[in-house]
């Protein structure tokens, strides 16, 4: 029996679709095969305006400034299943220079097993591992006890790296070169971390300085690192509670101590024309912060305070140094790190000044902005 004119109409067309359809396959799979694996831009901008009061000698200097305080550019992307590339730049206004900050292969086999080359943030204290933009607080490494640990660049070395997440634990262990450091040294550099979380994971091998109650957190981490005798190592914590309705409790705190191995560049003072540094330090901060439950506009507040003590040890001199650091902050979160604002007061304090009639105490007020994407 003879199919109506549109029938056979519309099954000619439905077998006509089918077959170019299944002709197609080949052409997709090849396009889906040949396709560039996913790159990931991302952007970050930090800027502020401060008023700084520094008690120098005859009398006392103040300042004004507008600033550009970091700009960065974030690229990465897959480059197979198991390998990855990082590649992130800053832009830094003291120097008025770009520089590569992160430029690393990464292979990833499983939790247990990653394998970074190239250059990145080696096995240090928490506080290198989160960096400016990730910190809960706006003036990271101003207390000589944060991120004392010696490196290239912006935290980072050059260098090879096993890390790996074994349940609450993460391990990493790797050996860097140094050399351009000037440390006096062409022997590599050995750095270790573990780090221990017994609430809420931390995933990845970057860490932050706050989840703003995404997480709850009790984490203990040391790190270690020795170059050719001399030693560098600290202890940090970071708790975290979301009081569900109550808003956020953060307390975070390190021990430093810096023998012969990192430490920052200042105090130092000139006797008969050489130069004369400190030989160890070591000391320790305590921060906390609460942010309100209540959204105001666009955020929420957040109030954050931050005392340090750091210890310079100046045997040359026979004298140690004492540095005292007060921080407070007035923050307001309008989406976690990518958005937020933040009032800021620092001040440092010296119990000694090692160089006669010059004093380094000073104390900065500021208002600063931390956008990202």
């Amino acid at each position: 029996m003879l199919q109506p004119r549109s029938s056979r109409l519309k099954s000619d067309i439905r077998a006509l679709v089918l077959g170019s359809a299944l002709m197609a396959l080949p052409v997709a799979t090849v396009l889906a095969q040949s396709t560039l694996p996913a790159v990931s831009v991302g952007a970050g901008v930090r800027t502020s305006f401060a008023h700084t009061e520094t008690d120098t000698t005859p009398e006392k200097t103040e300042a004004d400034d507008f600033e550009l305080n970091s700009a960065r550019l974030y690229v990465s992307g897959k480059v197979m299943d198991n390998l990855s590339i990082m590649f992130n730049t800053e832009y830094n206004t003291s120097g008025e220079t770009i520089r590569v900050i992160d430029a690393a292969a990464q292979f990833s086999f499983a939790d247990e097993v990653n394998i970074w080359v190239g250059r990145f943030l080696p096995p240090s204290d928490r506080a290198n591992l989160y960096g400016p933009y990730y910190a809960s607080h706006w003036g990271v490494y101003r207390d000589g006890i944060q991120d004392g640990y010696p490196f290239e660049t912006e935290g980072r070395a050059d260098g090879v790296m096993y890390w790996g997440q074994f349940g609450i634990a993460k391990v990493s262990a790797g050996v860097f070169d140094i050399a351009g450091l000037n440390k006096g040294s062409t022997d590599v550099m050995t750095a270790a971390r573990v780090q221990l979380d017994f609430w809420d994971p931390e995933a990845g091998y970057y860490l932050n300085g706050t989840y703003y109650g995404d997480k709850d957190l009790l984490a203990v981490g040391v790190a270690a690192q020795n170059n050719a005798g001399s030693n560098a190592y600290s202890a940090d914590f970071l708790f975290e509670k979301n009081l569900h309705g109550a808003g956020v409790v953060t307390v975070e705190a390190e021990y430093a101590k810096y023998d012969g191995l990192g430490g920052y560049p200042s105090p130092r003072t000139t006797i008969g024309g050489a130069s004369i540094a400190y030989n160890s330090s070591d000391g320790f901060y305590l921060l906390g912060a609460y942010m309100l439950p209540m959204e105001v506009g666009i955020g929420k507040f957040q109030v954050l305070a931050k005392v340090s003590k750091a210890e310079y040890d100046f045997t040359a001199l026979d004298t140690d140094v004492d540095q005292d650091t007060v921080e407070v902050n007035f923050n307001y979160i309008m989406k976690q790190f990518n958005a937020r604002l933040s009032a800021f007061y620092i001040d440092v304090d010296y119990d000694s000044n090692i160089i006669p009639g010059v004093s380094l105490d000073g104390k900065t007020y500021g208002i600063g902005l931390q956008v990202q994407m």
